[in-house]
């Protein structure tokens, strides 16, 4: 390339243009995060953060910097987020990185919302995404090639690969490094890997070589690793789930799915295949020149589950906060969720390939690498806390937002206490004491959370039958425990408040709030505010305090009317990995179809409303313009759809019967829904308006 004088001119004016701008933009730079034995760090001082897994390309961009103000209400301190390689460059060569997959863009609206970002680079990322990211021309070639493209491996053409894949990602973010005054804090390299450790070494150094230079380095604590790791090279971070749809049972909680609710000594979990250390793993050599342990971080609890097509998980939403209190009281410094927040998978129609009408981008059992399980092709809702859509799962989001409030104020002393006390249903850490008995079905009435046992707060010692939800400037405040009278002992003196009332006690003021008014009630700029609709969010937007809610809209008729009846259930047999196969695309020319007709009126606000399909049967596809928009294992929830994805287009939607004899997985209430029937179960029981709603918040006190 000839460099002319004018180029050189040019070039000099965008350097300086750039360095003003980093200058001017280094709210992240200035700041020094690390890491000790036991806890991340900020600026030398021990941190508590919450984090929460959203997936870019799998949310509008238009929903992007409202989805992360709202998980940010929701208590999120670092967003976690994978780059999945098939998403950008599904044929070798053409890459993309506009509308929803368009990196730069996402963690520009990160940066200028101050959340923090840890990247999942990959080149294997699972997500439960065909070939877990791999392009199938990767997979070809690996096929074909093994020697030179095996997968995982440091076979050159493999890595040569994947060093393309980290070029590229580098390049949509290298001003959005932390160094630049830039959100990413943190990449992940690889999942799910047991190396070997050369592999992994291999995978950082070159993206460090790349010039990913950033405070953090992690990879996932599981499966066990082949071969002994480098201390101090990449953090390993854990995880948990109350269930899993990979679970090959046909049955509620098999396994070790229990054990996710109850205080350990040891960070393993055997539904994840967790690694764990010796005592001499832990310990520096004389080489090494380092000394201590790992802080014991998460990056994968369970904050709810998908079902796949042979195990239809219903969630409650009432597993995450449990989780997180046993993870807490057993010395974690870090909740980090996946998912926090659901996504729906690119259309179908944009997938380059297709293969036995199957293909698309959510794995199944006929792809290669991820074939355990069928997954929906669209819907990755996952039940978590904020849903596909952004709706907020009322138990899920509430009950971990109180919790994440807690760490928020009372983090950093927390994060400094290690385990005093541990047993299967307490634990104590300092001044903190951290209770469950809950298990997902096996003891729905369970209960969990957290008290203070002589707790200072300004030159007081505060011990109550009641959970510390935040403090602002002289005062505490607290809710109720489930089932338990709230009791309050300051400096000795123990006395009954009344919920919702505060009370002046020498210099400082308690509340104790109802369970009730506790979900209504958010900490924003260090004042306390409350929501006026049950279920509401209230988040920060610019310097407004905006509140959400989410209601059914009765006010608008949606018409659906049956076309075709169902024909001849088909028989569901087991596919390449022995559990009960998803339908193919020609057996949904079988099923009931509905015709959905919307209003003629013309809705004023489409972005805001969303088809609520409840219906009872095997799995729904909901249809536009014959291009599939929406599909669903029945669980027993509802299926959820963009108005904006069908607004002014020919809405079809169709339902597969469900036989007694389908050899699946469904919980008491679906299957006493199932066993009611003596025919194959098909219902649509409505089609509804679900309505979204902003406004700026009317302030109310206590």
């Amino acid at each position: 390339m000839i460099t002319t004088r004018r180029h050189k001119i040019f070039n000099f004016q965008l350097s300086i243009i750039h360095l003003l701008f980093l200058l001017s933009t280094s709210v992240f730079a200035a700041d020094k995060w690390s890491w000790t034995p036991t806890s991340l760090t900020l600026n030398d001082r021990p941190i508590l953060p919450v984090m929460g897994e959203i997936h870019f390309s799998r949310v509008p961009q238009q929903e992007w910097r409202h989805e992360i103000q709202k998980m940010r209400a929701g208590g999120i301190t670092i967003l976690s987020t994978y780059v999945f390689w098939i998403h950008h460059e599904q044929k070798e060569g053409q890459w993309d990185w506009s509308g929803k997959r368009d990196l730069h863009a996402f963690l520009q609206i990160c940066k200028e919302e101050n959340m923090p970002v840890i990247l999942r680079i990959g080149p294997f990322c699972h997500g439960e995404v065909v070939q877990g990211g791999f392009p199938l021309w990767l997979t070809d070639k690996a096929a074909k090639d093994p020697k030179n493209y095996k997968l995982r491996s440091t076979a050159p053409g493999f890595l040569a690969a994947t060093q393309r894949l980290y070029s590229n990602i580098f390049a949509q973010t290298s001003d959005m490094l932390h160094k630049h005054g830039g959100p990413v804090i943190g990449v992940q390299i690889e999942n799910e890997s047991r190396g070997p450790w050369p592999y992994l070494m291999a995978l950082k150094n070159m993206a460090v070589a790349i010039g990913f230079d950033t405070p953090y380095y992690t990879r996932t604590g599981w499966p066990k690793l082949n071969g002994k790791e480098e201390y101090g090279k990449l953090l390993p971070l854990y995880g948990d789930y109350a269930d899993g749809f990979w679970d090959r049972k046909l049955t509620d909680m098999p396994g070790d799915y229990r054990n996710a609710f109850i205080m350990r000594d040891d960070r393993m979990s055997r539904v994840i295949a967790t690694e764990t250390f010796t005592a001499s793993d832990l310990t520096a050599t004389a080489t090494d020149n380092k000394a201590g342990t790992y802080p014991y971080l998460t990056c994968e609890l369970g904050g709810g589950m998908m079902p796949a097509y042979h195990r239809r998980i219903n969630m409650s939403g009432n597993e995450a906060m449990p989780m997180a209190i046993c993870k807490l009281g057993s010395g974690s410094n870090l909740p980090g969720y996946y998912m926090y927040h659901g996504g729906t998978n690119p259309s179908v129609s944009e997938f380059a390939y297709d293969t036995k009408g199957l293909y698309g981008w959510a794995e199944t059992q006929h792809t290669n690498v991820t074939n355990y399980n069928d997954m929906p092709l669209m819907s990755y809702d996952f039940q978590c806390p904020l849903g596909e859509m952004g709706q907020p799962n009322l138990n899920a989001f509430h009950q971990t937002r109180l919790l994440h409030q807690f760490l928020a104020d009372w983090g950093e002393q927390l994060a400094a206490m290690p385990v005093d006390t541990l047993s299967e249903h307490y634990a104590r850490r300092g001044c903190f004491e951290f209770y469950n008995d809950y298990v997902r079905i096996l003891n729905e009435q369970g209960n969990a959370y957290v008290r203070p046992v002589n707790m200072p707060f300004r030159g007081h010692t505060i011990t109550a039958d009641a959970q510390p939800f935040c403090h602002t400037g002289d005062t505490i405040y607290l809710f109720v425990i489930k089932g338990i009278k709230p009791t309050i002992t300051i400096d000795g003196k123990r006395m009954a408040p009344k919920p919702n009332k505060a009370m002046r006690v020498k210099d400082i003021t308690v509340c104790v709030m109802s369970q009730e008014k506790a979900q209504t009630a958010f900490k924003i700029d260090g004042q306390i505010h409350f929501a006026q609709h049950p279920g509401a969010i209230l988040y920060k937007d610019g310097n407004d305090i905006k509140e959400e809610y989410w209601q059914q809209d009765n006010s608008i008729v949606i018409t659906a009317t049956q076309r075709q009846a169902a024909g001849t259930p088909r028989t569901v047999t087991l596919g390449t990995q022995k559990v009960a196969a998803m339908p193919t695309d020609s057996d949904f020319s079988a099923a009931a179809v509905w015709d959905i007709t919307l209003p003629a009126t013309t809705l004023e606000t489409p972005d805001d409303c969303f088809l609520q399909i409840d219906y009872q049967g095997d799995c729904a596809r909901l249809y536009a313009d014959d291009q599939l928009i929406m599909d669903n294992f029945w669980n027993g929830k509802a299926m959820l759809v963009r108005l904006t994805d069908i607004v002014g287009k020919k809405i079809q939607l169709r339902i597969l019967p469900l036989t007694h004899e389908a050899p699946i997985y469904l919980q008491a209430e679906q299957k006493k829904i199932l066993n009611a029937t003596t025919a194959p179960l098909l219902q649509l029981t409505s089609v509804t308006l679900l309505r979204r709603t902003n406004g700026k918040l009317k302030i109310e006190k206590l």
